[in-house]
C-alpha cells in the first residue's frame, strides 16, 4: 500500500487542504492552489468516515455516504461516467432544514475531478450552494 514515488506538496498546498481557514487568513479568500491564481478555492476533498467535503470559496458542504442498495450501475453526477457499485457511491447533502440533495459520485475522487474539470466542479457547486442555515430559536 505504500507508494514508492515521492509525494511533493508545498506548505501552501497542505495549508489549503488541511486548514482552509488558515489558508484564507494567510493568502486571502480568492487565492487558488498555485501562485498567481485568483479564482476561489474549488474542490472535492475526502474527510473522515468516507464523507466528502465540497469547498467553493468560503462555502463548505458535507457529503455523507449512504449504504449501498441494489446492484445496478450508478451514473456519476460530476464526471458523467457510468460506474459499478464498487466504483461509485450515493451521497446525501443537507442543503436546508429538512431538505437534502442526493448526489452520485465516483469513489476515486481525484480522478473523477480530473475528468470533470473546473467546469464540472462549478456545475456541481451550483447545484449545492448556497446552503440555507437552519435557524433554531
Amino acid at each position: 500500500m505504500n507508494d514508492p514515488r515521492p509525494q511533493e506538496h508545498s506548505v501552501r498546498d497542505l495549508l489549503r487542504e488541511l486548514f482552509p481557514e488558515t489558508h484564507r487568513e494567510l493568502f486571502g479568500p480568492h487565492v487558488g492552489p498555485h501562485e498567481g491564481d485568483t479564482q476561489p478555492t474549488l474542490g472535492l476533498y475526502p474527510v473522515a468516515d468516507g464523507r466528502l467535503a465540497l469547498v467553493h470559496g468560503d462555502q463548505l458542504a458535507e457529503f455523507t455516504p449512504l449504504d449501498p442498495k441494489g446492484k445496478n450501475a450508478l451514473h456519476c453526477d460530476l464526471c458523467h461516467y457510468t460506474r459499478s457499485r464498487s466504483e461509485a457511491a450515493l451521497y446525501r447533502v443537507v442543503v436546508a432544514a429538512r431538505r437534502s440533495r442526493y448526489v452520485t459520485l465516483c469513489t476515486a475522487t481525484e480522478a473523477c475531478q480530473g475528468r470533470a474539470g473546473r467546469k464540472g466542479l462549478e456545475a456541481l457547486a451550483g447545484r449545492i450552494f448556497p446552503l440555507e442555515l437552519p435557524y433554531t430559536e
